[in-house]
């Protein structure tokens, strides 16, 4: 910033500086120092401003890939947290069925040395388990919506940084066709 700026006052300085046409004959040295010092100010400016301009876009990007990172890990993180939700849910589902085929054991008539107490307490398990798919399902919903909102967001993130790489090609190329007519 304290280059640009010093740039600008220079370019500034040069600028202003008016050698009249009697002064340029008689003096043309002094004229050809002026104008020596005007065009390094203006390169100093060109450079300077370009080098600005080039911290503010690498600035943008690594903000862009740290959140772009972190979003990935979260995704991660999330994954397995809805693997092991679905596991639990599948073994709470497993033994479910396992004390309903108990239960519908009884009830054909077949002989199990068995008491009210034992048919209470898996009626009792069986109600506990059902509250804890209960519970597994509606946390592996939860954990769906997360993720489908993690990937919502990185791809905005994603388009964004497209934006951005399509605006900086933009203006590269606008660059060169201003350094090419420059040139010419």
């Amino acid at each position: 910033l304290f280059l640009f700026a010093d740039a600008v006052r220079e370019v500034r300085k040069y600028s202003s500086v008016h050698v009249n046409e009697k002064a340029a004959n008689v003096n043309s040295s002094a004229f050809d120092h002026i104008q020596m010092k005007l065009f390094r100010s203006q390169r100093n400016l060109y450079l300077s401003g370009f080098s600005l301009f080039l911290w503010l876009v690498l600035r943008r990007t690594v903000t862009l890939l740290t959140q772009l990172a972190k979003e990935m890990a979260s995704h991660a993180a999330l994954e397995t947290q809805v693997n092991d939700a679905t596991e639990a849910a599948k073994k709470y589902m497993a033994e479910n069925e396992r004390l309903q085929e108990a239960l519908s054991g009884k009830g054909n008539g077949r002989k199990k040395e068995s008491t009210d107490k034992t048919e209470e307490k898996l009626k009792e398990e069986v109600e506990h388990l059902k509250a804890e798919l209960q519970k597994t399902s509606n946390a592996f919903h939860k954990a769906k919506t997360e993720v489908a909102a993690v990937k919502k967001h990185s791809e905005g993130l994603r388009r964004e940084y497209d934006h951005l790489m399509k605006e900086f090609e933009q203006l590269q190329q606008s660059l060169n066709k201003a350094e090419d007519k420059k040139d010419l």
